[in-house]
């Protein structure tokens, strides 16, 4: 396995799946798993995608510019993500920092245990 190469592909998935079917990463996410998004803790797969669907747009753009990856315990990854947030209607992008704790799954991929969201304000 090629940690990198799963990261990329994560990340592809996930920003695919959040700009045009935001209910659709419920499957990412499981109970124990918890998303602080911009300081507000939330647990639990049902919770997280509760939030993610009632964020105040509908339509969105994300342009990732970084992707790094490392491997952690238990056969995990950390993967840290930097790009930009593109809302339908508003003219200037929005920066954003995002990490992922992937935990592996008995089936063979992968599920998001952590998730940590900041816009980056300059």
């Amino acid at each position: 396995m090629d940690p990198d190469a799963v990261a990329k592909a994560f990340v592809e998935h996930y920003y695919a799946t959040f700009d045009s079917n935001r209910p659709g990463l419920a499957n990412l996410y499981q109970d124990g798993s918890m998303l602080t998004f911009e300081g507000q803790k939330i647990q639990g797969a049902q919770s997280i995608v509760a939030k993610l669907t009632s964020l105040p747009f509908q339509q969105c753009q994300h342009n990732i510019t970084t992707v790094d990856c490392q491997p952690s315990g238990a056969g995990g990854m950390l993967v840290f993500v930097s790009g930009t947030l593109q809302l339908s209607g508003e003219q200037h992008a929005l920066k954003f920092s995002q990490m992922f704790h992937l935990m592996p799954t008995q089936q063979g991929s992968f599920y998001v245990l952590n998730d940590i969201f900041r816009l980056n304000y300059a």
